[in-house]
């Protein structure tokens, strides 16, 4: 008899719990020896608490009243109860802070899409350590970790969160138009992007353009000139920071797998300035992302700037075995 298991959820059968154990294990050995010491939080935190992280993650998850009437969730990534947790243990601790993780998540996501309403995460949160050289930090253990995976064809794509944010200001769009605009940049829905904003009153054909043409530049350092060639306070002060935190991973020797993407947008709400996305060529899905968050921390009472990563471990595996399956193929 088959018993059924909720949508978005799954088994692990003995052969890859191993696999999955021995990729855990080497990505904890890369955090720890980059000075990362990991730490847990409770999977289920007060609604409040996660509520301060903001964005549509927020909204995705899952809540529930306990037998006193308050409202729980369970998280529903790790960066804000650590951020809670930086805040409630390390408040007097000299910064910077270095803590890593592994551990599950849970969202209200809709399982038709390919999307897990249960994932592990791993990933690291650098908390006191400013821009651009905190980002570099966490780019670099980044690419470490991705190598002790086997993953080095995957790329490390870099942008701006608050480029378009700015941008749409600048336009004078704001309330529903902006926030559905800022939809279509996070879910990369180009045709989406170009019909709604030829629908927003007031937005010229060239701003409109412009738009566009920014969410299509992608590549090395060249695409920051580019952009700037497009102008507007929005665009300079996005591609100066990029700018500084590229220059400084190419001296560092870092930036050979990192691709400048304008058109990179998150749609948690705490992030700003710089953002990640992991892409590998042997899976269609993004393996992770992350970025600063520089006013997070404030929220909690800790006026600290921030920034950190995280892995989904599935989609790393099952990248990990594509890989070892065209080495194979390739012997």
């Amino acid at each position: 008899m088959i018993h059924p298991i909720p949508p978005g959820s799954r088994d692990v059968l003995p052969d890859e719990m191993r696999e999955l154990r021995r990729l855990n294990r080497a990505l904890i050995e890369v955090f720890e020896a980059r000075g990362y010491g990991e730490v847990a939080t409770p999977t289920i935190e007060y609604d409040e608490v996660l509520a301060r992280g903001g964005g549509r993650d927020t909204e995705s998850a899952y809540r529930f009243f306990d037998e006193n009437g308050e409202l729980l969730a369970l998280r529903s990534d790790m960066t804000v109860p650590i951020a809670r947790l930086a805040a409630s243990r390390f408040a007097g601790t000299e910064p910077p802070l270095r803590l890593c993780y592994l551990a599950s998540a849970y969202r209200a996501v809709r399982p038709q899409r390919g999307q897990m309403r249960e994932f592990v995460q791993a990933g690291v949160e650098l908390i006191g350590a400013p821009a651009p050289e905190g980002t570099v930090e966490v780019i670099e253990v980044l690419e470490a970790a991705l190598d002790a995976a086997g993953l080095d064809r995957a790329v490390i794509g870099l942008g701006d969160a608050d480029l378009y944010r700015q941008l749409l200001t600048e336009f004078g769009i704001e309330g529903e138009a902006r926030d559905s605009l800022l939809g279509r940049l996070a879910a990369h829905d180009i045709v989406g992007l170009e019909t709604e904003l030829a629908e927003v009153p007031g937005i010229s054909d060239q701003q409109a353009a412009t738009c566009v043409a920014l969410s299509q530049l992608r590549g090395g350092s060249e695409v920051l000139e580019e952009a700037r060639k497009l102008g507007g306070e929005a665009v300079q002060r996005a591609t100066s920071q990029l700018q500084a935190t590229y220059e400084t991973l190419a001296e560092r020797g870092g930036a050979d797998r990192v691709q400048i993407d304008l058109g990179l947008l998150r749609d948690l709400g705490y992030y700003s300035g710089a953002i990640l996305e992991v892409y590998d060529p042997a899976l269609g899905h993004v393996l992770g992302g992350g970025g600063r968050y520089d006013g997070l921390m404030k929220r909690f009472g800790l006026d600290l700037p921030a920034a950190g990563f995280a892995l989904y471990l599935e989609r790393v595996h099952v990248a990990q075995m594509e890989e070892e399956s065209r080495r194979g193929r390739a012997s």
